[in-house]
């Protein structure tokens, strides 16, 4: 039941009177033990995976920099992508940022998506068992599609089904020769 667990574990749960669709925390809790029964995924195994992430995204020639131009301090980066990975993986709630915003400065496309979904995937199929790696990856796919669909129209590109952002670039033009 990996793929789309967390939305059928939802749907099974009888709506609860005191919240407006979301999950109160009894609620929350039973949908998370129910995603780490099938999974098998637990917080030793999210920190896990998104330290074993990182330290590939560090080395990496294309993401590396990125991240490396705005992350001095990994300490409290991966702290809080474990608090995110919790929330994404096992509904608990616990991250409690805005990733959109964070993202939409940056400079990258879809190239930078694609190298990051390349790198997470590895990852998660070395990390993790297989019902945990595919419960992840499919997470990961959705969240590199929403942010690239937002740093697209940031930009003021609207992207259809199936295409892709592409960052404009200067035209290069040949350095003058000292004698022009």
């Amino acid at each position: 039941m990996a793929s789309g667990a967390a939305t059928a574990y939802v749907r099974a749960m009888p709506p609860s009177p005191d919240t407006a669709g979301l999950p109160s925390p009894s609620r929350r809790e039973t949908i998370t033990r129910a995603i780490e029964a099938d999974t098998g995924i637990d917080p030793a195994m999210i920190s896990r995976l998104v330290d074993s992430f990182y330290d590939r995204v560090r080395d990496d020639a294309l993401i590396g920099p990125v991240f490396a131009g705005r992350i001095r301090d990994w300490g409290p980066h991966l702290a809080q992508m474990k608090l995110f990975w919790s929330s994404v993986a096992l509904m608990t709630g616990v991250y409690h940022g805005r990733p959109m915003p964070k993202h939409l400065p940056l400079p990258v496309d879809g190239r930078h998506f694609d190298r990051w979904l390349e790198l997470f995937r590895a990852t998660a199929r070395d990390v993790c068992p297989p019902a945990a790696a595919d419960h992840f990856i499919e997470r990961a796919q959705r969240i590199a599609e929403s942010l690239e669909l937002g740093i697209a129209g940031a930009n003021g590109v609207l992207l259809r089904k199936g295409e892709r952002y592409v960052r404009p670039t200067e035209a290069w033009v040949p350095p003058r020769s000292p004698d022009r």
